[in-house]
């Protein structure tokens, strides 16, 4: 039997409506789950449910939902808690990325893809759970709520955000949003801070210290400490990770994520930035990207380059300076690595992890040595996603990882995703390993969503002219205190159900329309909770974690640390282990099952 979401004996000819009642077969077929026509509001069910390649009683399940964030009504849905019952959770926001605070609470952010009351363009909204991502709140607009009116956005463009694991002198953890200037474009880096859990936000329009920018990422570290990494334009495509050390007030610290030993083949146009981590017991600083593998091969390329080699750029001293390492070089000379984009996440033992596309499949390396050595690279995805990009990964406990990307089923050897045809039916993927630090372990694989777009995906930016809708990346995270992950994603399609509303301008006027799904009038932003099966985070003692002797030594680097002790790792720490490694794993309780 074919796989989907069925609908049976409902007179509603809407799909997916309230009153109807879903069949959602798995994709090995092996079984067949009914939900009822109308769901609890209060503990949303699984509305597109997550179907396994081979499941099993520990398979993920999810339940999805569409987000508030409609800025054509009064207000701009701030202050409305998705899912209801009253239709009002529909937004035109894309692009997505989403963190857990330490309590366990999410935040999520987006960017507004049309103009907004005011006859500005851009916007980014923010959002907020504070149930293990069951429902989440609109909070007020990072950016137009800073300018003092609501719909007035000087940013917008790829939103990213970051939540503080340490929290501030009030007792909350600092929440920071960072968009792209779009007024006028690409001119720095907005950075929006909320130090009262996103009730209010204070906007510094200078996180970026050298001006003219491209796809900048956060990170946030101890209570105050916020870092910003972006591509510098107007210094030859240089990344540079800039700092602030009072909470985003003012950014006064600078590196060059290339060092000097690789920076003259490593600008110049030929990278790929990924995103930027910050380990926050030792403050480490992780940033990848995609490039050449030397000076040599730039000489034969030019600047037409492939970036075939996946590198990290790692920093000991807090963003100060920074030490380049390949993570992979393909010897095949031939592709391209970046494919939105390059991702680097860090788990609670420390290891490293790399996740990254090559346009087909999605492979991952880790390290376990700070960065400095790398195993890899092995392959994550497989069966009904023959194709996979837009990774996204959130680390758990040791060994423990979660990834996610927009997949399909439909690979012909020959095109890009930019060509494909529209048969081809993307939809979320989910995958987990919890024990990622061993070469070969296997991967779970299941559907996180239903279909959220048909046809080419265009990763090519501002110069797409193929379909766009999916914009260029999305984002998963693990509660703290559960385990369980939320993704946040984007999706084009028209569904109008309860818990996915179709856009309207006013209740009068339909926006996204059977008509117009598949097209950017349709795009939104869901929601896809974890609502069962095993979980990144291992219980332990608080007690004995705090004990834990560490092997790192070395001066205290700036910020505070809840977690463990403040240190710097020396050459020597690179390559040793913790030894109350095994003493804490003899007293962990897996949790999220």
């Amino acid at each position: 039997m074919q796989y989907g979401i069925f609908v049976i004996g409902c007179p509603s000819a809407e799909p997916h409506y309230e009153n109807s009642e879903h069949f959602t077969i798995s994709e090995d077929n092996s079984s067949l789950d009914s939900l009822p026509c109308r769901f609890d509001i209060s503990s949303p069910t699984v509305f597109q449910s997550a179907s396994a390649d081979g499941g099993s009683s520990k398979t993920p399940t999810f339940g999805n939902y569409e987000l508030a964030g409609n800025p054509f009504t009064t207000g701009a849905s701030v202050g409305t808690t998705c899912p209801n019952a009253l239709r009002t959770c529909m937004n035109t926001e894309g692009e997505p990325s989403i963190r857990a605070a330490p309590d366990g609470s999410f935040y999520g952010s987006s960017e507004n893809v049309f103009c907004v009351i005011g006859g500005q363009c851009g916007g980014t909204f923010a959002y907020k759970s504070t149930d293990g991502g069951q429902h989440f709140t609109t909070l007020p607009l990072p950016n137009s709520a800073s300018s003092g009116r609501i719909g007035f956005s000087p940013a917008g463009g790829d939103t990213d955000i970051a939540v503080a694991p340490v929290r501030n002198m009030n007792g909350f953890f600092n929440v920071y949003v960072a968009s792209l200037a779009t007024s006028p474009p690409l001119a720095n880096v907005y950075v929006s801070t909320s130090k009262d859990g996103g009730n209010s936000w204070l906007l510094n329009p200078t996180g970026a210290s050298i001006p003219v920018d491209d796809r900048e990422w956060i990170a946030a570290d101890g209570a105050d400490k916020v870092c910003v990494s972006y591509h510098a334009i107007s210094a030859t495509n240089d990344i540079f990770v800039t700092c602030s050390l009072n909470g985003g007030t003012t950014f006064t610290q600078t590196g060059n994520a290339f060092d000097p030993a690789h920076v003259a083949f490593l600008a110049g146009f030929n990278n790929v930035i990924g995103n930027l981590a910050i380990d926050p017991r030792n403050h480490v600083v992780y940033q990848v990207f995609s490039s050449v593998a030397s000076a040599a091969e730039l000489a034969q390329c030019t600047i037409f380059c492939h970036v075939h080699t996946v590198w990290v750029a790692v920093s000991t001293d807090g963003g100060l300076t920074f030490t380049d390492t390949i993570v992979y070089n393909n010897p095949n000379t031939n592709l391209d690595y970046g494919h939105q984009f390059i991702n680097v996440s860090v788990d609670i033992a420390g290891n490293v992890y790399a996740v990254y596309s090559d346009n087909h499949n999605i492979f991952y390396s880790f390290s376990k040595t700070l960065g400095q050595t790398w195993s890899g690279p092995f392959q994550i995805n497989k069966g009904q996603s023959k194709t996979a990009i837009f990774p996204w990964s959130s680390a758990g406990s040791d060994g423990a990882l979660d990834v996610v990307w927009y997949g399909t089923n439909y690979f012909d050897g020959v095109n890009p995703p930019d060509n494909y045809p529209m048969t081809a039916a993307w939809k979320v993927y989910f995958s987990q390993n919890l024990i990622a630090t061993t070469p070969g372990s296997s991967w779970s694989q299941v559907a996180a969503s239903g279909i959220i777009h048909y046809g080419g995906v265009c990763e090519s930016g501002v110069t797409c002219t193929g379909n766009r809708d999916l914009l260029d990346d999305f984002g998963v995270a693990a509660s703290p205190t559960t385990g369980l992950a939320a993704i946040i994603y984007t999706s084009d399609q028209f569904v109008n159900s309860t818990a996915e509303p179709a856009t309207r301008r006013s209740s009068t006027s339909p926006f996204c329309t059977r008509d117009t799904t598949n097209d950017i009038d349709c795009e939104h932003t869901n929601i896809a909770v974890q609502t069962g099966g095993p979980g990144v985070i291992i219980k332990t003692a608080a007690s004995v974690l705090a004990a834990a002797p560490s092997t790192l030594s070395g001066p205290v680097l700036a910020g505070r640390d809840s977690l463990a002790v403040t240190v710097t790792p020396t050459p020597t720490d690179m390559t040793t282990r913790t030894p109350a490694t095994g003493a804490v794993h003899s007293l962990v309780t897996r949790i999220g099952r």
